[in-house]
Formats: C-alpha cells, sequence, structure tokens
C-alpha cells in the first residue's frame, strides 16, 4: 500500500523535477490509498493557483486511489505521531492513515525525512 502526501500530489500535477519519484505509487490505483485531508490540501493549492475545473479533476484523479475519511481512531494516532514527530495537524492525519494501512508514504515534505516507512525526496 502506498499514500502520496499533497506534496507529492502537487508535484504531479504541476509537472515539477520531482514528478517522477510519485509516478509508481500513483499508477498503481490498487495500492494507492488517499486521506481526505490530502483532497483537502490539494483542492485549496490547486483552486488558489488555478481554477476550479481544475481543482475538481484533480480531486477526481486522487479518487481513483481508496479514499480514507478521518475516523476518531485515527484523529487519536495522529494526535500522538503529532507530539511524537512535531508534526503539524494534516501531516499527523497522513501519517496516521500510512500507519494503519502499513503503506509507504511518499513525499518531498521535509517534515517527514526522518520518520520510517517514508520514502523521502527533497523539493528542486
Amino acid at each position: 500500500m502506498n499514500i502520496v502526501d499533497s506534496s507529492g500530489w502537487l508535484a504531479y500535477f504541476t509537472d515539477e523535477p520531482n514528478t517522477k519519484h510519485f509516478l509508481a505509487p500513483l499508477n498503481d490505483a490498487a495500492s494507492l490509498v488517499v486521506p481526505t485531508v490530502t483532497i483537502y490540501e490539494v483542492f485549496k493549492v490547486v483552486l488558489r493557483e488555478s481554477s476550479e475545473n481544475n481543482a475538481l479533476q484533480a480531486v477526481i484523479a486522487m479518487q481513483k486511489g481508496t479514499v480514507v475519511d478521518l475516523t476518531i481512531t485515527l484523529a487519536i494516532a495522529a494526535s500522538r505521531l503529532s507530539l511524537e514527530h512535531n508534526l503539524p495537524m494534516a501531516d499527523s492525519i497522513i501519517l496516521a492513515t500510512a500507519k494503519a494501512f502499513n503503506a509507504t508514504l511518499w513525499t518531498q515534505d521535509s517534515d517527514f525525512q526522518n520518520i520510517s516507512n517514508v520514502k523521502y525526496f527533497p523539493k528542486k
């Protein structure tokens, strides 16, 4: 199982230099887990920087994976991870979801760089 965090999705949608690192997990929809907070973050950035149509198209693409809502169990796990790793709320929810699904987290967000089961690619 794989989770691509918001930074990876945005790299993919804008064809940034790091896009190549995220193609494998994004093209394997059967193994792709998508936390709803990731949809929130990506929609917000694409809407702000482009258009509502492009933001909606991004959401459609993201729904090809298994979308996971924030549950009470995930919220509690995320709170613990936030304190343990000094992570912002959205990052801790993404990490908690990855751990719940035993998924590899793919990112270019430096907040995750020293956490196990994370494939971190410094942003270029």
